[in-house]
């Protein structure tokens, strides 16, 4: 599975010029993929099961509303970067408390913008 995933305004993406350059700002560094960049969009195939176990939806829907991403980045606020990995018990590839940390900054960004997820592979 080759998912990445995007913030966008709608199921078929966008987003704003303002969008952008609040990502931009934020300088948020995430694992881009050949088409994400890390920036706006980060390589959801990297991720997906610990936003799974975290807050219970996969990435790997098309498409994630912004009332369910506002969900997920509280369900990352909520947790503690240094043991969530450990209290989940996850056995694949995981995130370190930093790219935990990023997913909390781009998940509260997109909910701070009204933003949901476009899901691609």
């Amino acid at each position: 599975m080759g998912l990445d995933t995007y913030a966008a305004r709608s199921p078929d993406g966008g987003l704003t010029g303002d969008d952008v350059a609040a990502f931009e700002a934020a300088g948020i560094e995430l694992c881009g993929g050949l088409y994400s960049d890390g920036v706006v969009s980060f390589r959801g195939k990297v991720y997906w099961e610990f936003i799974l176990e975290l807050t219970g939806e996969s990435l790997t829907q098309e498409w994630i509303p912004p009332h369910t991403v506002a969900l997920m980045a509280s369900a990352l606020d909520g947790c503690d970067p240094d043991t969530a990995v450990a209290d989940l018990d996850l056995d694949v590839d995981t995130p370190t408390p930093d790219e935990i940390r990023e997913l909390r900054r781009f998940f509260g960004l997109c909910r701070e913008r009204g933003l949901g997820l476009v899901g691609w592979w």
